[in-house]
């Protein structure tokens, strides 16, 4: 998932590679920075303190400076993005590493092909609600959203020991099934379906909090 650019500088350039165009993974690691705010920088760049060395760490101004250095280190190639999906799995950004890991699959939407970006800002923080709040009803949920039953059990074969991971897969199964019909209200409506009213308020009271700007 893309959200709402935040943290990038006016002079924050994309670095080209080859004849001025970018390798698969610097685009991605591009789009997760463009997401990220300056907060939230700060918080990566404390988590890499063992990585990366302090003369290098004091010249990250934005999450694309912190990945080129992770990556000229080895911690992040185009095989191997886990220490990235640890990092963003430690500061809550479901979202992005949603998009890691439709990198990892090949299954990246096109751009026309998604919600907007307001939408898919929704789309996370209801995201995370649900991934905290609905266990083991979240097949029920998902059959209410209608994802096929082929979907969900691919899901549940692959996490098969890991309950929030099912939780989270579902989502973004069901959202890569929507594409740009993936709407947030339609979150909130299945979870009234199935009796979780207790997760569709609180998504609500926290999507209230993003649109006043208190989140």
């Amino acid at each position: 998932m893309n959200f709402p650019s935040r943290g990038l500088g006016h002079d924050a350039d994309v670095p080209p590679v080859g004849r001025g165009a970018l390798d698969p993974l610097q685009s991605l690691l591009f789009s997760v920075s463009s997401e990220l705010s300056a907060k939230e920088v700060k918080d990566l760049t404390f988590l890499c303190r063992d990585k990366v060395p302090k003369g290098k760490s004091e010249t990250v101004q934005v999450g694309l400076d912190l990945f080129s250095i992770l990556r000229e280190r080895g911690h992040i190639a185009p095989d191997n993005l886990e220490f990235l999906k640890q990092l963003l799995r430690k500061i809550s950004r479901v979202g992005l590493l949603a998009l890691v890991e439709q990198f990892e699959q090949g299954e990246l939407q096109a751009p026309e092909d998604q919600p907007d970006e307001h939408e898919k800002r929704l789309l996370e923080v209801a995201f995370r609600v649900i991934h905290d709040n609905v266990g083991r009803d979240w097949k029920k949920l998902m059959r209410e959203l209608g994802l096929p039953d082929v979907k969900l059990d691919k899901v549940e074969v692959a996490n098969r020991y890991d309950l929030g991971e099912m939780v989270l897969q579902g989502l973004w199964e069901w959202q890569k099934w929507k594409g740009k019909d993936a709407k947030v209200a339609d979150l909130i409506k299945a979870l009234q379906g199935c009796n979780l009213r207790l997760v569709a308020d609180l998504i609500e009271e926290r999507l209230s909090q993003v649109n006043s700007g208190t989140q």
